[in-house]
């Protein structure tokens, strides 16, 4: 049985896959499916880096502006809304490519990962009112001492997926980070195309202090204050993201503004990161590191062309882009 095409295009905040993905996107006549846990919520576009209308160029996008900030969304949701989005573009002829930086997310397409849903157990809920108690910091701490892997990479303001980590080594005895590994392993059930966009890690540090700074003058502080005025409150998922839990300190009075700044940019910094080291191990990714390519998107996606070509996901030649 002949496999369906799926593009993907990942990589680090801010190292360009947005303008990269709608010429991708022109040249094999695809639609995009957002992998990023943030932009889903309406409300919520400077703090997201949201593409707008006129960016996309008349290119369909699914699974932005899709939930209210008060909405849980979690890798399985996630899963479901974008193999529904995936059945619809092809449907229409076309080629899904995924788009985005959360790779979790990406993995559990690529590799078909069975999320099982488990019933709340008790000691998620001990975990859960340990959290509140004792704060996130403390929790990530416990994942620390019993799966270091999987501290490194979950930042301990994600406090569903620590807790899933401990409940996960709780009940089986193993380290989610090694069954993650396992996950990596599965075949996946596409004609599969991973390319993953880098750049040197001076200019990419550089372009997220630039986004940032950018993101203030578009009024970031009005966005947080918005969405405190509607109700949004620092536990819900929503208000986790970066940008917003450093904006929500400084408007609840516990930093200045140029405090919650620094602290957004380090942190952005250490989530670009925490994301090429999870692309690193994918196996079956490409890698377009921009400086290869002279900073020239036409030769980059020149090359992405001619692979694609190559594995029969598209029949569109390099060279008549």
């Amino acid at each position: 049985m002949k496999k369906e095409p799926l593009i993907v295009l990942a990589g680090p905040t801010a190292v360009g896959k947005t303008a990269l993905s709608i010429s991708l996107a022109k040249a094999v006549g695809g639609e995009i499916v957002s992998a990023d846990s943030m932009q889903v919520y309406r409300h919520m576009d400077i703090g997201s880096a949201k593409i707008t209308p006129d960016e996309m160029d008349g290119v369909p996008h699914y699974l932005l502006d899709v939930l209210e900030p008060t909405e849980d969304f979690h890798v399985v949701r996630f899963q479901q809304m974008a193999k529904e989005a995936m059945r619809e573009i092809r449907s229409h002829g076309h080629i899904p490519i995924l788009v985005g930086g959360t790779g979790f997310y990406i993995q559990a397409i690529t590799r078909d990962i069975d999320f099982t849903e488990n019933e709340a157990t008790p000691y998620r809920q001990e975990l859960e009112a340990l959290a509140r108690e004792k704060g996130s910091a403390y929790l990530h701490g416990l994942l620390a001492d019993v799966d270091p892997a999987s501290a490194e990479n979950i930042h301990e303001n994600n406090t569903k997926r620590v807790i899933r980590a401990l409940e996960f080594y709780h009940l089986t005895g193993r380290r989610i980070s090694e069954h993650n590994e396992e996950q990596r392993e599965r075949a996946t059930p596409y004609n599969l195309a991973y390319f993953v966009l880098t750049d040197e890690r001076e200019r990419l540090y550089a372009r997220i202090d630039q986004r940032v700074d950018a993101m203030l003058a578009a009024g970031l502080v009005d966005e947080v204050a918005r969405l405190k005025a509607m109700g949004c409150r620092r536990e819900m998922t929503s208000m986790k993201g970066l940008g917003y839990k450093e904006i929500l300190a400084y408007l609840d009075g516990e930093c200045t503004l140029d405090e919650a700044m620094e602290v957004l940019k380090h942190d952005t910094r250490h989530f670009a990161k925490r994301q090429l080291t999870w692309f690193k191990r994918e196996q079956d990714a490409i890698w377009l590191n921009k400086k290869d390519f002279a900073y020239d998107e036409k030769k980059m996606l020149t090359h992405m062309l001619e692979i694609l070509q190559e594995r029969e996901i598209t029949e569109q030649k390099g060279e008549n882009i």
